[in-house]
This record gives C-alpha cells, sequence and structure tokens, in this order.
C-alpha cells in the first residue's frame, strides 16, 4: 500500500512538470509570433481595388482577380510619431528663409511673421517601407528642398497695330498750286524726308530770294545786321518745310527754282490724298492724310496662368520675321482689364518707335517678358512634383528604406523650379527619380491613406 501510494506521488509529479514545460514553451511561442506580427502585417488586397484587404487568399469580391500577398512593416509609426512632434518656429510670410523662434516684426518688410506650421505639411498622404530585395532595383535620385530667386520669362505672341494716338497730315505751310505729285495713291507708305509734291510759289520763291541776298551780303561784309537778317530768313525757310539741302544746292546754284519740292515731315500710311495737279492750295490745307507710324503698338496674348504677373511698366523685348537679328525693347503701358473668355487670354500693349517705318501694321511679333519675383521662396524640381489632378504629391525620404507621399500647395514656376507655398521646409530631401515607381507601389498595394475609407470602386484613384 506504501508502495503504491509513493509509484502514485511520482506519477502526479511527473504529469504536471511535462505539463508545466509544455505551457512555458506555447507561452513562449505566442510571444515570438506576437513580436514578429508587430512589425511586420500580412494581408491579401487586389491590385485593382486597394480598398479590398482580406487576411487569407482568394478573389477580390468585386472584379474577382486573384488577391495579392502584401508584407506592411509598422515600425515606421512609431517612429513618424516621434518625428511628428511640433515645434514652434515664426517665419517672414514673403521671406519664408527669415526664421525666428518668438513671434515678431520681419525685419526685411514690417510684417508679423506667421507660425511654421502654415509653412509646413500637416497631412501624409502614403507611406511606402521598401524591402532589401526592392532596394537593389530602385535608384532613386533626391534633391534637398532650398530658398532661390525666382525669375520667369514669359514668352508672348503679338501684331503691330496702327497707333490710334499717332494719325498726322502734310499741310501745306504756304499758299501755292500743285506743279508734280510724288505719291500714287492713298495706301501709299510714306517715310520722313520722301518727297510728296512739288509747288509753285511766289511767296516761297521770294523768301529763298531774300536768304541769297542776306548770304551774299554777309558773306562780304560781315556785318551783324546781315547775320541776324541770314539767320531770319533761313529760320523762316526751315518753318515753311524746306530742308537744309535745298537751301544749300539753292545758294550754290544762285538761284530759285521755279518749283520746289515739299518732303514728308513724318512717317504713315496715306489714308486720304488731296493734292492733285493743278490743285492750288492754301496755308494749311492737307496735301495728303496720313496714319502715322513713327510710333506703333504691338499687341500681345496673356495666358490666363500669367496674366497676374504683368505690370504697368514692365519692359519688354520684341523681336520681328520682318527685322531678323533685331531686336527692339518696349515698355508695356496697357493692360486690357477684362479677359478674352474665348481665348482665355489677356491684352497687353506695348508702344515702340518705328522711325525708319519697317514695322508695318500686321506684322507679327515675338515677345520676352521677363519677370522677377520678390522674396526667396523654397524651391523643387517640377520632376519631383506628381499632379494627380485632384492635388500635387512628393515624395519625402525618411530613410534609405522608408519614404511618405505630402500634399503640398505649390506657386509660380521658372527655369524648371516650382515654388512651394506650403507642405516642405528648406532642407527636406524629396525624390526627383523614382518617384512614380513608390507612387506605383503606394496605388498597388494601398499605401494612401483616404483609400480607406473611399468607395471600393474609386480605391485606385489618388
Amino acid at each position: 500500500m506504501g508502495k503504491n501510494s509513493v509509484n502514485r506521488y511520482l506519477i502526479i509529479i511527473l504529469l504536471f512538470l511535462s505539463f508545466g514545460c509544455d505551457k512555458s514553451g506555447h507561452s513562449n511561442h505566442v510571444h515570438d509570433s506576437d513580436s514578429k506580427s508587430g512589425s511586420v502585417k500580412t494581408y491579401y488586397t487586389c491590385s485593382m481595388h486597394p480598398s479590398v484587404k482580406e487576411d487569407a487568399p482568394g478573389k477580390c469580391p468585386i472584379c474577382h482577380m486573384n488577391l495579392t500577398k502584401v508584407e506592411v512593416d509598422d515600425s515606421i509609426e512609431s517612429k513618424d510619431q516621434v518625428s511628428n512632434t511640433p515645434k514652434v518656429i515664426y517665419r517672414c510670410k514673403d521671406y519664408p528663409e527669415v526664421t525666428s523662434e518668438v513671434k515678431e516684426e520681419c525685419p526685411i518688410d514690417g510684417t508679423m511673421m506667421i507660425n511654421d506650421s502654415l509653412f509646413e505639411a500637416s497631412k501624409i498622404v502614403a507611406k511606402v517601407k521598401l524591402r532589401s530585395s526592392q532596394l537593389s532595383h530602385f535608384k532613386p535620385d533626391y534633391f534637398p528642398v532650398t530658398s532661390m530667386r525666382m525669375t520667369k520669362r514669359i514668352r508672348l505672341l503679338g501684331s503691330v497695330l496702327q497707333s490710334e494716338e499717332k494719325e498726322s497730315n502734310i499741310p501745306a505751310r504756304i499758299g501755292g498750286r500743285v506743279e508734280k505729285v510724288y505719291v500714287k495713291s492713298s495706301g501709299s507708305f510714306i517715310r520722313v524726308g520722301d518727297p510728296v509734291v512739288e509747288i509753285y510759289s511766289p511767296k516761297l520763291i521770294t523768301a529763298g530770294e531774300e536768304y541769297l541776298v542776306a548770304r551774299e551780303s554777309f558773306s562780304k561784309t560781315k556785318k551783324r545786321e546781315f547775320k541776324e537778317m541770314l539767320e531770319q530768313s533761313k529760320e523762316k525757310l526751315r518753318l515753311l518745310g524746306i530742308r537744309s539741302k535745298q537751301i544749300e544746292k539753292w545758294y550754290k546754284d544762285k538761284t530759285i527754282p521755279k518749283n520746289i519740292i515739299i518732303y514728308s515731315n513724318t512717317t504713315g500710311v496715306v489714308r486720304k490724298k488731296n493734292a492733285f495737279v493743278g490743285a492750288y492750295f492754301k496755308e494749311g490745307q492737307n496735301f495728303f492724310e496720313l496714319s502715322d507710324l513713327s510710333d506703333v503698338w504691338v499687341e500681345m496674348d496673356v495666358y490666363e496662368q500669367d496674366s497676374s504677373l504683368v505690370q504697368l511698366g514692365q519692359r519688354v523685348e520684341l523681336e520681328f520675321s520682318a527685322l531678323p537679328g533685331v531686336k527692339i525693347n518696349g515698355v508695356i503701358d496697357f493692360i486690357n482689364p477684362v479677359l478674352d473668355s474665348q481665348s482665355r487670354t489677356l491684352k497687353v500693349r506695348a508702344t515702340i518707335k518705328n522711325e525708319s517705318g519697317k514695322l508695318r501694321p500686321g506684322m507679327i511679333a515675338n515677345a520676352v517678358l521677363e519677370i522677377k519675383f520678390d522674396g526667396l521662396p523654397l524651391v523643387v524640381p517640377r520632376s519631383a512634383i506628381i499632379d494627380t489632378g485632384k492635388r500635387k504629391v512628393v515624395w519625402l525620404k525618411v530613410s534609405d528604406k522608408d519614404f511618405r507621399a505630402l500634399s503640398i500647395q505649390t506657386g509660380f514656376e521658372s527655369d524648371g523650379y516650382v515654388e512651394v507655398v506650403t507642405g516642405l521646409k528648406e532642407g527636406d530631401q524629396v525624390v526627383i527619380e523614382g518617384n512614380f515607381l513608390l507612387d506605383a507601389q503606394a496605388q498597388l498595394f494601398g499605401g494612401y491613406e483616404d483609400m480607406e475609407s473611399s468607395p471600393a470602386m474609386e480605391g485606385h484613384n489618388h
């Protein structure tokens, strides 16, 4: 009986020890599994509908495609929570490179500094962590967000127009009869110095003879009264439209011609021809009425997205196909207050000199308007931005394996660089080559945060 009792106790002890070992082993196994699952989460999703997430392989309930296995490393979550601890910094609104730890006036323009949170992204729209096997195929290139002075060259297409402010005439400055007309018809182009008519005018002939007498007398005597007479007679001829070359020829020939040529004092297109042979003109009557082209308008079209950059007084560089190799500078002196609703363009205008008369209404002009922006805004290359239509996204480097997509607001673009209004801070490393691969990875595996709350049929839109 005592022996049986001893055996019974031995059996009970052995069973207890055996149960205790199994329980401990099971407990350790569960702990290891939980530890592993705490860093890597596995689920199955559809490449076309990332909102579908299942615990086991199978078919997509929407399109019936085979589900794809996805392993997501959650360790980046805790890292993000630590790195997103806010730090209060204030920046100048128009000069974000100027910062301060206290709210005060901007030392550059005197405006009150703004909380830095307005400049930085508050929403991460996607996260991707690459596995070691993926890194061997992923060769990204990065660009540090930096501040720079931006200039933008806007190319414009324009055309030459007649200036409505410049309409002129060729008048008769002294009465006389027309003996010859050099201008053939209306529409003829006249330049400064072109002969227009020959007239017979006894008063003009008399004025010319007075000049010859005064000059001859002064050349012989050198007396002061003859010098004054000479200057007065020469000025009289000038006011009557006689050119210096004509006066010198008259003095050389010692005679005044019967018919005197009248030259144009302006440039333009003949709008109305009044002169014909035999017609007598009184002083003040017009031989010709012209559209003056000594100054012309160049009207240009500015696209809607650039219309806010154009201001009065800005200089514009013009080139014309009719004048190859010649560049003419002009100044914007008119901006149409209304945008053309059909072409979505804004009309602007510059007035330029055309003394040679080579520029004519209807000619095409190629213009370049250079805009210089104030301040030093933050910029990134255009290739760093993925414009989905709904938002603009850049991929930010967290580590060699970890990346996050940030939604940003952009400003103007210049020479391949885009102004970042909000969403990034100086020094951030953005992906400029390989960002579309990260974007595809996020779409394929449901990395975009708003996909979880979007309808199943729109899960692939970002």
